[in-house]
């Protein structure tokens, strides 16, 4: 079968691209380092079928990054019929010597490009037939936000395919190449251009909200004004408080789960039975109802605000912002990639620490997912729970942040090595399109559940097995006594056993158990705090090691459960809380 791969910078199109190919969704933002895996699929293009590969950013065909070693290896190990690179037309100067790379390679290249419309809109100039001709290749106009070029280019990819013979670049190429040979190609580049391109850089000078986010001070400002707006106002208060009431309290609450238990207890003539699916960890009033009751509107929300700033193209102006600060951990500002999405999903932010150029930054940041960046339905309950507290709130942020901070820079001085240096592409603010959003957010959320949903069931079931065989009651007394010395009830210690299994699930634990007045204003406040930090959840774990090995994930687990009950003890003893 025919073969093609997406090749270019970060945040050119790529990913836009293969949806109008294939028809599948990938995660596209407006930051560099959403593609972190090759993504494949089937394109049909006038009547034949092909294999289209979605890769990650790259600069060079000589790697720096490891999703650039990932694009790399794909053009190694499977010789393509055609390779189509996508360009930011606006910055055809600094993208056209990886055309010249790929031309030298022998690779048979389509040029795409993209963003014409912003082309046209700041007033740059490019001779699209001229630099055809010059470069001896096919070069498509598109804007493929606006699905604009996509016939074209399907066109002139059928056209090439036909062709025999397949390309693919030596290992010797890819194993590196002379610095030499690199500043010629660039030279290459400048001299084609000549008299095909104009505008530019001065065409792009940035205007004031663009100046504002890469200002100290109003850097500042608008973090915060995104902080309190979209995570404490939109997911906290009306995600985790609103939405949640009215699904969980009211819908479910009252009328379906009332509903379907009367038909259960109906239809199941067996007491075991009916206790699995509606008794106090059954299928559907625990599993269901924390899936769809509690999680859903929180992970909903923040999917939602996670899309607008994506594509506003405000988090690479986040990291170029924060790079100093990011310092004192160790790391550099590319970092904030991953850790903000932390704010969504641990899971797939250890993935996204690939995007960082050293094992020193990528250990680094997955201890901090993994100790002090709760996902998005564990920071939103949290949000939800000590909001009519704005003291327990301020004091919940300054504990994970300060040990955030702490355990970086203890990881930085203890972790050999140095940090490296930051360079990341800006793209331009854009307003968010409503569509693109809204089918991200949708997309997201079914991947979301596609993980969390197994194992809700499984966590559902193993508790339901842990209650019927006894085993339940005696971890819990088990676990009360290092849960006295934290000042907690002994009603926690499930808490903590939901929390093993999925940090989200712990949270909506702890958010029944509080609205049922189990625990005071002090007491949520130190097991919101170990809730935090406490161990990642199993499908955290289980992409540390994949992605770090057995023996780091280990050490990292061990060390935040640690950290987790000792920030406990010190909790009680501030807040003067009573042993239990």
């Amino acid at each position: 079968m025919k073969t093609i791969a997406l090749i270019g910078n970060p945040n050119v199109g790529k990913s836009v691209l293969f949806y109008h190919l294939t028809g599948n969704y990938v995660t596209v933002s407006n930051y560099p380092g959403t593609t972190v895996e090759i993504s494949q699929g089937m394109a049909n293009l006038l009547g034949q079928m092909v294999t289209v590969y979605d890769t990650p950013g790259m600069y060079s065909l000589s790697p720096i990054t490891e999703e650039e070693a990932v694009a790399r290896q794909l053009l190694i190990d499977n010789p393509m019929d055609c390779v189509v690179h996508v360009t930011d037309a606006k910055n055809l100067p600094r993208m056209l010597p990886l055309t010249l790379e790929l031309l030298q390679s022998g690779m048979r290249v389509i040029l795409v490009l993209n963003m014409m419309d912003e082309v046209e809109r700041l007033g740059v100039l490019v001779n699209r037939s001229e630099l055809s001709r010059r470069l001896g290749i096919p070069v498509i106009a598109a804007s493929l936000v606006q699905g604009q070029g996509v016939n074209a280019l399907k066109r002139e990819i059928a056209r090439i395919i036909v062709r025999a013979g397949r390309a693919s670049i030596s290992h010797d190429r890819a194993a590196g190449e002379d610095p030499e040979r690199t500043l010629l190609r660039h030279r290459q580049a400048e001299q084609l251009l000549e008299g095909v391109f104009r505008g530019g850089q001065e065409q792009l000078k940035s205007n004031w909200l663009d100046a504002l986010t890469l200002n100290p001070l109003g850097g500042l400002v608008l973090m915060v004004l995104v902080l309190y707006v979209g995570l404490y106002l939109f997911v906290g208060r009306f995600g985790a408080g609103t939405l949640v009431e009215l699904l969980e309290g009211t819908l479910l609450g009252q009328i379906v789960i009332p509903t379907l238990t009367q038909w259960v207890h109906a239809i199941l003539p067996w007491a075991m039975a009916r206790d699995l699916v509606t008794g106090e960890f059954g299928l559907l009033t625990l599993g269901f109802r924390y899936a769809f009751g509690i999680i859903l509107p929180i992970v909903g929300t923040f999917f939602f605000v996670f899309a607008l700033l994506e594509d506003s193209g405000y988090l690479p102006r986040l990291a170029y912002w924060a790079d100093a600060g990011m310092e004192r951990v160790g790391l550099n500002g590319r970092a904030v990639i991953p850790l903000t999405l932390g704010l969504g999903c641990g899971t797939m932010a250890v993935l996204v620490t690939r995007t960082l150029e050293s094992m020193r930054e990528r250990v680094i940041a997955t201890f901090l997912l993994a100790l002090a960046v709760p996902c998005s339905a564990q920071l939103g309950l949290i949000l939800a729970l000590l909001s009519d507290e704005p003291r327990y709130l301020l004091l919940w942020l300054g504990v994970v942040g300060g040990l955030l901070i702490v355990t970086g820079s203890l990881l930085h001085m203890l972790l050999p090595g140095e940090r490296a240096p930051f360079f990341m592409e800006l793209p331009p603010l854009r307003w968010p399109k409503l569509n693109a959003i809204f089918q991200k957010t949708v997309a997201r959320m079914r991947w979301y559940f596609m993980e969390v949903i197994p194992v809700f069931i499984v966590v559902s079931i193993m508790l339901w097995l842990l209650q019927q065989t006894g085993l339940l009651g005696a971890l819990a007394v088990r676990l009360a006594p290092l849960l006295g010395q934290m000042g907690l009830p002994p009603t926690l210690s499930t808490v903590f056993l939901y929390g093993f299994f999925r940090r989200d699930y712990g949270a909506a634990g702890l958010y029944d158990l509080y609205r049922a007045g189990e625990v005071n204003g002090g007491q949520l406040l130190v097991a919101a705090v170990v809730l935090t930090l406490f161990l990642p959840c199993l499908a955290q774990l289980a992409m540390m090691i994949r992605e770090r090995g057995l023996f780091i994930s280990f050490i990292i687990s061990i060390s935040v459960a640690v950290l987790a009950f000792a920030m406990g003890f010190a909790m009680r003893i501030v807040l003067m809380l009573p042993v239990l």
